[in-house]
């Protein structure tokens, strides 16, 4: 007798089991916006679906209104409707105010502090004419004036000079332009893919494609076949700077982080790309 209310009281539990999975399963696949191909899940779904159960246990009981109320809502009306996604909105040419700054604006700026007679003579991370842009931004404004200003930052490979320009986007004319030295900003990915091009073609390399076979069965032949990150590196740092990078800081020298294409990683954080003389060093 207690071997047959054993097995008996299984087969309840397991079929429990079963419906509690079954309901996470039709709740997921229900969820509006949800791609079977996103990567990674989203903690969101499994909020959601603890909220659901937590939903259907307060039906049970007499009291907790919007949770009874929720649950016979589920019962009488069917799934959800599916999502709806609001298109966005149309962005002008100017910004207003602290908004930031449009593409528009952002292309025009980096056109309007190009236009120096200077800027042919500069040379960018893979040694091409005109200085490499790092970025642009919003100034900050002059007390009690609204005009708009953008704060365009090159480096000159050429002279290894942090370059600044402040644009009045209203005027159209450069009002403030200075130079650096020692001064290293976060690298552009356009930066970091010209490191990543220096390492594989560096005898240090060999290991990174090695690797790359390894994990993939093919040939590393081209930087798109790597997603990479990274940042510049920063001697201040580091216990032991080998004497191939002491410039950097008066160089541009950054550090790279890389992995397959949604596959494993590859550890390239010690190997060290001096942008500046186009080297590549193996620290630690």
């Amino acid at each position: 007798m207690y071997e047959i209310a054993r097995r008996h009281l299984g087969k309840v539990v397991a079929g429990a089991a079963m419906a509690v999975t079954g309901t996470a399963v039709a709740v997921a696949v229900g969820l509006p916006g949800v791609s079977a191909g996103e990567a990674p899940p989203r903690p969101v779904g499994g909020t959601a679906v603890d909220g659901a159960a937590a939903g259907s246990e307060g039906t049970e009981g007499t009291d907790g209104a919007g949770a009874a109320g929720s649950g016979t809502g589920a019962r009488a009306g069917g799934p959800p409707a599916p999502a709806s996604v609001a298109p966005v909105a149309a962005e002008g040419e100017k910004g207003v105010g602290s908004d930031p700054l449009t593409d528009d604006e952002l292309a025009r700026a980096e056109r309007l502090a190009l236009a120096g007679p200077g800027a042919a003579a500069q040379q960018n991370v893979d040694g091409g004419r005109g200085p490499q842009h790092l970025g642009t931004g919003l100034a900050d404004p002059l007390p009690g004036d609204g005009t708009r200003r953008a704060d365009v930052r090159f480096y000159d490979y050429g002279r290894d000079e942090l370059i600044t320009r402040t644009v009045n986007l209203d005027t159209g004319k450069v009002e403030k332009s200075g130079a650096q030295r020692g001064v290293q900003p976060s690298a552009h990915p356009e930066e970091l893919r010209e490191a990543l091009e220096l390492i594989l073609a560096s005898p240090l390399g060999k290991g990174v494609k090695e690797d790359y076979k390894d994990a993939t069965g093919k040939e590393l032949t081209a930087t798109t076949q790597l997603w990479f990150n990274g940042d510049v590196y920063r001697t201040y740092r580091e216990a032991n700077v080998p004497e191939q990078l002491t410039r950097c800081g008066e160089h541009r020298c950054v550090r790279l982080v890389t992995k397959v294409l949604n596959g494993a990683w590859i550890d390239t954080r010690n190997l060290i790309v001096d942008l500046s003389a186009r080297t590549v060093t193996r620290v630690g």
